[in-house]
């Protein structure tokens, strides 16, 4: 049956607790931990040789569905009625907002040293310990907003000017690419403060802690972002009348991107499904 992904400041305090109880349980069970570290293997950037399939590339959605979408299989073997729920970051703007309630994602870190007290994923309540990582810290950290550097949470209208790309993606098909909707959602952008980091990219900054680089899954916000990201390549689709993936053939052996970036036939690694078979979700899921 399909089911439902719903905005997280609409869930009832009953959907909240058995989101929250499903994502510990998957942490205890030690599955949540192989999430971070697929993520971490696979946060591949421009400089980097080889293949990048889920970041500063074209597969940078299709890729990421698939990740969202074995997360959310592993939280309803736990609960079947359990989904991921998104975080609107152009309207629930404040540190104080849903989802950073005692009873969903907890708050902000404290200063002295970025660490989260409060909610379920706090390390003082002795259920979500940081074992994959790039330091040896042992507990969640954030820091909204970055105060010694401040940057803002995206703005409708920032958001808009991905969505009003009409085309998938562009050469050179990574962090450089002006144009295309892929790079102006992702947000690899060029300049001063906010102009650095575009929408999804700014958003983890604006988290900041743990939400920076590639063990950013070890924040379960990581999640809700990432599906507000997945909902907005279908309203892209819809805007633009179903408009596809690009690239559609893989780059020649004189490209710069040969065997760099995925095609939308090939497949992506580690799951070896292709980019076309994840531009549909409705028959898995809807948005509400």
């Amino acid at each position: 049956m399909v089911y439902t992904r719903k905005n997280v400041s609409t869930l009832t305090s009953a959907e909240r607790r058995r989101f929250v109880t499903a994502m510990l349980e998957i942490k205890r069970r030690g599955e949540y931990d192989e999430f971070v570290r697929t993520h971490i293997d696979y946060y591949v950037s421009d400089g980097d040789g080889g293949l990048r399939a889920a970041h500063m590339a074209p597969s940078f959605l299709p890729w990421h569905r698939r990740f969202l979408l074995d997360l959310e299989r592993a939280l309803r073997r736990v609960d079947p009625g359990v989904s991921v729920p998104y975080w609107d970051w152009t309207r629930d703007r404040t540190p104080t907002s849903v989802p950073w309630t005692k009873d969903l994602l907890g708050g902000n870190g404290r200063r002295s040293d970025r660490q989260v007290m409060t909610g379920p994923f706090a390390y003082a309540q002795g259920k979500w310990k940081i074992k994959e990582g790039v330091t040896d810290g042992v507990f969640l950290t954030r820091e909204f907003g970055r105060p010694r550097k401040l940057i803002q949470l995206p703005t409708q209208g920032e958001l808009n000017s991905a969505l009003n790309d009409p085309v998938y993606d562009t050469a050179p098909f990574d962090s450089t690419s002006t144009r295309g909707f892929r790079n102006r959602l992702e947000g690899w952008g060029h300049g001063p403060g906010n102009a650095t980091w575009g929408n999804h990219n700014r958003v983890h900054r604006w988290v900041g802690g743990h939400m920076l680089g590639g063990a950013s899954v070890n924040d379960p916000a990581f999640w809700l972002h990432h599906a507000f990201v997945d909902l907005q390549w279908s309203r892209w689709q819809k805007r633009h009348g179903g408009a596809r993936y690009l690239p559609e053939r893989p780059p020649g052996a004189r490209d710069s991107q040969y065997r760099r970036i995925v095609a939308r036939h090939e497949k992506m690694p580690p799951w070896g499904v292709t980019p076309d078979s994840m531009e549909d979700h409705s028959g898995i899921y809807r948005y509400a």
